[in-house]
């Protein structure tokens, strides 16, 4: 997980909602990363998670990541816990929940659902404090960038 939150954090720092991803295989070796690039790439599919997978994917050349951890900061979307699902991940560990979009045990329960054809282990929490604190700082930042944008643009008029 320390590794998924220095990736977030480059992420954050090129602009993207900071999450990170990282994908080890069943001897615990770090496979395959990816950071959220949804700004960088104009693509609404390219979230942390989807990245890592496709990437996991084409170095196994294999859509099934049965002995495969995803490691990932904030609790996946909705998008991203199909492709979890799709992709036969054997486990899911995260940091934080994510109270609007959450779609692990938050909001939504879509492993554990009658739509899942796939059982997935889930660890949440996993270094919950720091998931959490860095996404509200990256907010703040970016709140705090947006007024003082604002009040440039009225003063202008």
């Amino acid at each position: 997980m320390s590794r998924a939150l220095e990736i977030a954090q480059a992420a954050g720092e090129a602009g993207e909602i900071p999450v990170g991803a990282v994908i080890v295989d069943g001897r615990g070796n770090l496979i395959a990363e990816g950071e959220n690039r949804k700004e960088r790439d104009k693509d609404p599919t390219a979230h942390a998670e989807i990245v890592a997978i496709k990437a996991a994917s084409q170095i196994l050349h294999s859509w099934r990541l049965y002995e495969c951890t995803l490691y990932v900061t904030l609790e996946p979307c909705p998008m991203c816990a199909g492709a979890i699902v799709q992709s036969r991940l054997g486990t899911l560990v995260y940091g934080v929940d994510d109270t609007k979009t959450g779609a692990i045990r938050t909001v939504l329960n879509i492993p554990d659902s009658a739509a899942s054809n796939h059982r997935l282990q889930v660890l949440g929490g996993i270094l919950e404090s720091a998931c959490r604190q860095h996404l509200q700082a990256w907010f703040a930042t970016r709140r705090l960038q947006q007024k003082t944008t604002d009040s440039k643009k009225t003063v202008q008029s």
